[in-house]
């Protein structure tokens, strides 16, 4: 009744939500055109890792990343592929990315980005015919944080193996790129909100980002955190702040760019 012939009913670009297959349902349009959603391969590196079914020996270590990460798949609209641990081998490496590379619209690899004895991932990458756009960047965590591009089409991420660090910049990196190459025609804008605390650190040479509580006050506070290793800190956390290269301090009160999450 309140839609005219004629009318523009939904804009190219919105993100499908239950109201809007309800518009589309009460004008008879059953086969709307919609993008493709990305196809995301997703590969772990280190001989370290198992998988979450199984028990780790002396020296290794639970696999959290990939499953973390294809839950932010899912929840960003893409559908994930899940490709396995690649063992600390250049040659495997270099299989699994290049499989990797072909089957997929994106590819986020996690670990061996860092200056480690076994971190060759770079050179791998540059062998399979990734473009390296760069290797690193000024923020913590995230750092050792890697992007290409392959066959002009195609991207691959290598995330650092802290599972904060994978979190976060798929968060900032990832995430916004998933939801362009969807054709989604306004991406998530950080919310200004105040301070509820005050939030002191360290050193201010990288951009920091950290998580944080957005309480029923509308104000924000940090919540407990010691570092890119401390994913339980995002159990209690709806939200993500920042503080710039040069700042220490974000004081009570203080209006700050918060990502919900």
């Amino acid at each position: 009744e309140d839609i005219k012939k004629g009318d523009l009913v939904l804009e190219k670009g919105t993100c499908i939500e239950p109201q809007h297959i309800a518009v589309m349902a009460s004008v008879g349009c059953n086969e709307p055109l919609v993008s493709k959603q990305p196809k995301i391969g997703i590969i772990s590196t280190g001989d370290e890792l198992v998988e979450p079914f199984e028990y780790p020996a002396q020296s290794q270590i639970r696999n959290s990343n990939a499953y973390q990460l294809i839950a932010q798949v899912q929840r960003a609209g893409g559908t994930p592929n899940y490709m396995g641990i690649a063992e600390d081998s250049e040659e495997v490496t270099f299989s699994t990315i290049s499989k990797a590379l072909e089957e997929n619209d994106i590819v986020l690899l996690t670990g061996g980005v860092s200056m480690g004895d076994f971190d060759f991932v770079p050179d791998i990458m540059a062998k399979a015919g990734v473009d390296i756009k760069f290797r690193s960047m000024a923020v913590q965590p995230g750092k050792p944080t890697l992007f290409g591009t392959f066959d002009q089409h195609k991207f691959i991420f290598g995330l650092p193996g802290n599972p904060v660090s994978s979190y976060t910049q798929f968060e900032l990196l990832v995430r916004p790129l998933m939801l362009k190459l969807m054709g989604i025609r306004e991406l998530p804008k950080p919310v200004k909100l105040p301070m509820g605390a005050t939030y002191k650190r360290r050193k201010s040479v990288r951009k920091s980002f950290l998580p944080v509580m957005i309480r029923e006050d509308g104000k924000v506070y940090p919540v407990e955190y010691h570092g890119s290793a401390h994913i339980h800190s995002y159990v209690f956390a709806n939200g993500i702040t920042s503080v710039d290269i040069g700042k220490e301090t974000l004081e009570k009160g203080e209006l700050v760019d918060v990502r919900p999450i």
